[in-house]
């Protein structure tokens, strides 16, 4: 019993496809670019999962989309460029590198490194504060001041 609890729990483990079976294209070649095509688009629904791992009614949408178009003779580039045209660059798993989104691919970097040279330099203002109190010894007036404290 234990040992069948086990299989069962290791197939649950494995990340399933959501690809079913009457979405497969019989030609092999062509599955396998809509396969990899799949996986480089994002379900926007999911948001964070690729087309292809995707259970969601909008990703079987795109997945048939995405067979459609190889049928229909696009090149890969052509039917991301077609989806990226009816759904915008969100749906890419990995937006380009140019235009807008370069702002957006320097800003985290930048917010780091801003972030690190603030917090080198206010730790290294209060290091300079502290090293200012420097201990000197009590002159006559004080040492009297101390002892009729004490002696009370």
């Amino acid at each position: 019993m234990r040992v069948l609890l086990i299989v069962v729990f290791a197939l649950f483990a494995f990340p399933g496809f959501a690809v079913e079976p009457n979405e497969i294209i019989a030609d092999e070649g062509l599955e396998a670019r809509a396969r990899v095509i799949s996986k480089g688009l994002r379900c926007p629904v999911c948001q964070n999962e690729s087309i292809d791992e995707s259970s969601a009614s909008l990703a079987a949408d795109l997945r048939m989309l995405v067979r459609e178009r190889l049928i229909a003779g696009d090149s890969d580039e052509e039917v991301f460029d077609f989806v990226v045209r009816r759904y915008g660059e969100f749906v890419l798993l990995a937006p380009s590198t140019s235009g807008a989104n370069i702002v957006l691919w320097i800003a985290a970097p930048a917010m780091l490194w801003i972030g690190l040279m603030f917090g080198i330099f206010f730790i290294r203002s209060r290091s300079k504060f502290a090293g200012h109190k420097q201990d000197r010894p009590l002159d006559s007036s004080e040492k009297a001041e101390l002892e009729k404290i004490l002696n009370r």
